[in-house]
Order: structure tokens, then C-alpha cells, then sequence
């Protein structure tokens, strides 16, 4: 008989639906901002390039930085609260912008946000889970964040409708799903941590050695890995190279973000079943191979299909990599060490992207789509041969 499964506990399902509500506010603006910034405003899109870079690059340090204090102060919910609190309530401000430069602001107060709960979330997440199920609560929580990004621009463009595409209505409305995520957070969101009473105030805030080796490795084949994984705005642009109408690309954003929620929990529970390890290559792989299919597609249908099958790729991966790491660090290190992986993605994202436009301005997309799998066969190749597993059932 099938093993029978035990109810995820009430924290992760909690924080599971706190980012479902938090993506959905977010993803009502995000794609509205560069017609926003550039109609409304007359931002250039170098401005905006401006705004991103700056966001994201402080949200990277923030992972950092707040996931170490959450492991010396042995508390995580204050920082997941504190982060989406900030991010709930700066974001409805970029309905009052009369400037380029107050999006800025407020885009840096959001990832800022973002940057201050991600570590001691996942921490957190680790701590209410069963170590069995490790994976599964990893793979719930990101397929309720990826369905947010599906209702989110299905509420925009409702709303954009009926309201005679008045963006700053919107904005300003993305606070509601936001603040009832709060309330979820403050009301069902229960700490039970774990963290060792060896740790203190007066250890150093980062402390690299005496990493396990199993976690420096894993850091080196996701930095390697990432390296190869370009901005998706690429794939977007390639689908427009291939006669993709511009009407049917949010549609192929929405296809993308369904495939990721159905599978992320299955690459969960998969991995809780065969391991972490040979989940995440075969995830790897899948990536390689979808990248090679971009250099080689020839079709409208091409696309669509690449699409479908890439959002197998994270389902396989996103949570199962933060499970890996749950698993291998102990209790009282996994806020600094969920902090390192997020920072690690953060900044190899920004050489990855320039890199592949390099490649395709210069080359040609065909020898950037390779180069970008040849990538991750390498990252896979490295995460063979350098991280063991060691599996308790």
C-alpha cells in the first residue's frame, strides 16, 4: 500500500499562503512598471535598468546579512514579518510617483524587504518541517509562491479592464492581498526554534570555515550553474525572434508559472523519496537540454513547448536545493547558510545575464542558448563528483 502522508504542519502551510498573497500583490505591479516608468513617468530604459540592479543587488546583501542575525539572535519571524511588512506597504507607494527616481525608492524599500525575510524564512521553514519531508515542504511552499505569480497578473489585467487601465488604482489595491498575508504570518505563523543555545551574540556575523565540505561544493556547482542561468527575459526575447505576437507573451508568462506550481511539490516529494542530489542534476539536465532546444527552435510551437517543459527544470530544483541545504547545515547555522545560497544566486545572476547578451549580440543567440547549457551540464558534472549524500530514513 502507498505510504500515506502526514498534514504538512500548520507554519508551512501558513507561510505557503503568506507568499502566495505577497507574489500575487507583487506580480500585479511588476509588470505593469516598465510601461509605468516610461509612458507615465518618461523614464528611460536605461533608468530602469538602473532601478532593478540597484534592488536586486540590495536584496542580495540583505539575504546575507539577515540570515547570519537570525541565527545569533535565534529568532527567524521577526525578520520574515519585519520584511514583508516593509515590502506590503512601500510597494502601493509607487502609485503616488511623480518621478523616475521615487520608483526607485520604493523599489528599493520592496527588495529591501524581500532581502531582510528570505534566509530566516527558509530557516524557519526548516525548523517547522518534518526532516523526512524536507522536499515536500520546500516544493509546497514554492508552488504556492509560483501560483501567486499566476493570479497576480490574472487580477492586473482584470482590474486594467474594468478600470479603464488606470495603474496607479492598481498599485495602490496591490496592498490588500499583501496585508492579509501579514495577518496570516502574525496569527498562524508559530516559531519553534531550534537553533543550539551554543550559539551567541558574540560569534562573528559570517563565518565561512568550518562549513561543511558537502556545503562548499554545492555552493560552487550552484555558482557555477547560475553563472549559465541568464535573465528569462532572454527566453521572452526569443520567442518574440520566433514570430511570438506580443498579446500571446503574457500567456506564455502565465503557462510558465502554472507548470512550475503543478510540479514543484511532486520535485519535492521526489526528492524526499531518492534524494536531494539526483533530483537537483536531473533538474540540471532538464535545463541544459531546454537551452540547447532554444538555440535549435524554428517554430511558434517550438516555444511553447520549451516553455512548458522549462518550468519542469525549478520545480526539480528551487525548493529541493534549499531542502539540500536545510538538510546538510545544523539548526544553528542554517539562517547565515540559506543566506550564503541566496547571495551566491544574487550575485552571479548580474554576470550571467550580461554575459549571455554578450554572447547573442556578438555570436548569435544559438552559441549563447549552448554556452548556457554546456553550463549546466558542468555544474552538474561538478555536483556528482564534489557533494555526497548522506540519507537518514
Amino acid at each position: 500500500m502507498p505510504e500515506r502522508r502526514s498534514r504538512l504542519p500548520q507554519t508551512i502551510l501558513a507561510l505557503g499562503w503568506v507568499s502566495l498573497l505577497n507574489d500575487s500583490a507583487s506580480e500585479m505591479i511588476y509588470p505593469l512598471l516598465p510601461v509605468f516608468l516610461t509612458s507615465v513617468l518618461g523614464a528611460s530604459p536605461t533608468f530602469i535598468g538602473v532601478i532593478e540592479g540597484i534592488a536586486e543587488a540590495t536584496a542580495s546583501i540583505l539575504k546575507l546579512v539577515t540570515g547570519s542575525l537570525s541565527d545569533k539572535i535565534k529568532r527567524r519571524k521577526v525578520f520574515v514579518a519585519f520584511g514583508y511588512i516593509l515590502a506590503t506597504f512601500t510597494r502601493p507607494l509607487i502609485g503616488f510617483a511623480t518621478s523616475g527616481f521615487h520608483v526607485l525608492v520604493a523599489r528599493f524599500l520592496d527588495r529591501s524587504g524581500k532581502g531582510i525575510r528570505t534566509a530566516p524564512r527558509d530557516a524557519l521553514l526548516a525548523e517547522a518541517a518534518n526532516p523526512q519531508e524536507l522536499g515536500r515542504a520546500y516544493g509546497f511552499h514554492r508552488s504556492m509562491d509560483h501560483l501567486g505569480a499566476v493570479i497576480g497578473p490574472a487580477i492586473a489585467f482584470l482590474l486594467i479592464a474594468f478600470f479603464n487601465s488606470n495603474l496607479r488604482l492598481i498599485f495602490w489595491l496591490s496592498a490588500i492581498p499583501g496585508t492579509i498575508g501579514i495577518l496570516i504570518l502574525i496569527f498562524m505563523v508559530h516559531e519553534r526554534t531550534a537553533v543550539s543555545v551554543h550559539s551567541g551574540l558574540r560569534q562573528p556575523l559570517f563565518q565561512f570555515r568550518g562549513l561543511p565540505g558537502n556545503f562548499k561544493w554545492l555552493l560552487a556547482s550552484v555558482a557555477l550553474f547560475a553563472l549559465g542561468n541568464s535573465s528569462d527575459a532572454f527566453l521572452v526575447l526569443r520567442a518574440s525572434t520566433l514570430g511570438v505576437p506580443p498579446e500571446q507573451l503574457p500567456l506564455l508568462w502565465i503557462l510558465l508559472h502554472v507548470i512550475k506550481s503543478v510540479t514543484s511539490m511532486p520535485g519535492g516529494i521526489l526528492s524526499d523519496r531518492i534524494g536531494r542530489r539526483p533530483t537537483i542534476i536531473g533538474g540540471w539536465i532538464v535545463y541544459a537540454l531546454i537551452y540547447s532546444g532554444f538555440a535549435f527552435a524554428s517554430s511558434i510551437l517550438h516555444i511553447w513547448v520549451l516553455f512548458a517543459l522549462y518550468g519542469i527544470y525549478f520545480g526539480l530544483t528551487e525548493g529541493v536545493e534549499k531542502a539540500f541545504v536545510a538538510q546538510i547545515l545544523p539548526a544553528e547555522r542554517r539562517g547565515a547558510a540559506f543566506g550564503m545560497y541566496h547571495f551566491i544566486l544574487g550575485v552571479m545572476a548580474f554576470p550571467a545575464s550580461i554575459v549571455f547578451g554578450y554572447l547573442w549580440t556578438t555570436f548569435g543567440n544559438h552559441t549563447a542558448f549552448l554556452i548556457g547549457s554546456a553550463l549546466a551540464f558542468a555544474a552538474s558534472f561538478l555536483l556528482i563528483f564534489t557533494v555526497h549524500e548522506k540519507r537518514d530514513r
